[in-house]
């Protein structure tokens, strides 16, 4: 939901680098809020500095006044110190009309946009809900920028999204991915479950299966590029997973097939220039999904490229003990990058889960590889949407900075997704108008970020 403040009155640019002399634009949207020609106070304020009357010595309050531009618009230039928040005041009369905020960066953070997304969710093809043209159209409605299929098993589903919409211009990316589970046997099970987020080949269809059996082993349904490697049988894969097995040095009370199979399916990731995502340890499926000494071995050696910190459930224990661990091994030194994804099987409001958690990447470019490579590199945060006060988990500038976000941007630039993905929709659904409409709108997502963020 829009905030009152940004109904009324629009500021940009939002988002710059700190140090710099920025011009700042605020600009009344209607008649019932119009500047007139008197005399305006606008006040700027850090939010680290504290309050001006019980800190006086620390000069947080710098005045302005100002009169309309010839447009209406109020403008002051103004240099803002240190990567936080800023709050700017408009006063009449010693009586505030209202209040913004704008956020200042630290120069590695220049160039790098908020997009939000995630990278773990199903459809009808495995065992959700809807076809994944429209779970993709669904979730673009609700704001997301990049989005990945990763049914159980099966990669084809994610080419089936991407390739329903690569004849229309949309500002959305739509990337490959599976939730990987390989055959099981006596002695032989790796039940942790694994999300190739992005990979340009499909992991569970190396080995002859449940994909394999359903479309064949054709490698334009098991690959981006139609590029990847043969299929083996499953008794080959247990004899590659038991030589890995012996190379690693794996304690006593870890399974070592099922280590060494993680592995192996990280590796496989990697080779397709994916993100291999360790998911949701504390799903409880019976009792806790993966053993705890098993998850504390995980995270000490880190096979992984990032840990789904937040995801699939609006119980505590999933989420709760998740962000507990992601933060007890911070303090023990450990650091990997964190992702949040809904799992949903249900991409509609009906779903109390639909929602519950996203993924929130600090990247320069809306791409595949520029995502990937930018959660690799620790830029990104994780938001927790299970009710309507959301809850960020990550290192604190982040999510000090997704904050600010989550109030004075993403409302905005989800209004403009809201279009977008109800045309998708009408699209697949064979709508030929949408096609035309799609086209029409296309470019505003980028006129946006161009608008509030002065990079």
């Amino acid at each position: 939901m829009i905030k009152n403040e940004l109904l009324d009155y629009d500021i940009f640019p939002k988002v710059f680098p700190c140090g710099k002399a920025v011009e700042v634009c605020i600009k009344p949207l209607g008649a019932h809020v119009a500047f007139t020609e008197d005399e305006y106070t606008v006040t700027v304020q850090q939010l680290d500095e504290g309050d001006i009357r019980n800190y006086p010595e620390r000069n947080n309050c710098v005045e302005y006044k100002l009169s309309p531009c010839e447009d209406g618009c109020l403008r002051f230039t103004h240099t803002y110190d240190g990567e936080q928040q800023h709050f700017i005041k408009i006063l009449k009369d010693d009586k505030r009309i209202v209040r913004l905020s704008v956020y200042s960066l630290f120069e590695d953070l220049v160039g790098r946009y908020p997009f939000m997304g995630d990278l773990h969710m199903h459809t009808f093809r495995s065992d959700g809900k809807q076809a994944p043209a429209i779970v993709a159209a669904n979730y673009r409605r609700h704001g997301y920028d990049f989005l990945a299929i990763t049914d159980h098993e099966l990669y084809y589903p994610s080419l089936e999204a991407m390739n329903a919409y690569k004849d229309v211009p949309i500002e959305y990316t739509l990337v490959p991915g599976e939730e990987v589970h390989m055959p099981k046997a006596p002695g032989a099970i790796n039940d942790v479950h694994i999300v190739n987020f992005g990979g340009s080949y499909s992991v569970n269809a190396l080995v002859e299966g449940e994909q394999t059996e359903e479309v064949g082993k054709d490698k334009a349904l098991r690959s981006l590029d139609g590029i990847c490697p043969e299929v083996m049988t499953p008794e080959e894969y247990r004899e590659e997973v038991r030589e890995l097995q012996k190379t690693l040095d794996i304690p006593e009370g870890v399974e070592g097939f099922a280590y060494a199979s993680c592995v192996w399916i990280f590796n496989h990731i990697k080779k397709g220039n994916g993100l291999g995502i360790f998911c949701h340890p504390y799903w409880i499926s019976n009792v806790f999904q993966v053993p705890e000494t098993f998850v504390e071995y995980m995270m000490e050696t880190q096979p992984f490229d990032a840990f789904e910190v937040l995801g699939g459930e609006n119980y505590f224990e999933q989420n709760g003990l998740q962000t507990v661990r992601y933060y007890e091994d911070r303090a023990k030194g450990r650091r990997y990058p964190i992702v949040g994804s809904t799992d949903s099987h249900n991409s509609t409001e009906h779903n109390e889960n639909a929602y519950v958690a996203s993924t929130i990447v600090f990247s320069p470019e809306n791409t595949r590889e520029a995502l990937i490579a930018s959660i690799k590199d620790f830029y990104s945060a994780a938001v927790d949407g299970i009710s309507k006060e959301f809850r960020i988990v990550g290192e604190m500038r982040f999510v000090r900075y997704a904050c600010f976000l989550m109030q004075e941007y993403f409302p905005l630039h989800d209004e403009l997704c809201f279009e977008e993905g109800r045309l998708m929709k009408a699209y697949a659904c064979g709508d030929e108008s949408a096609a035309e409409d799609l086209k029409h709108i296309s470019g505003r997502m980028k006129r946006q970020r161009e608008k509030y963020f002065k990079f």
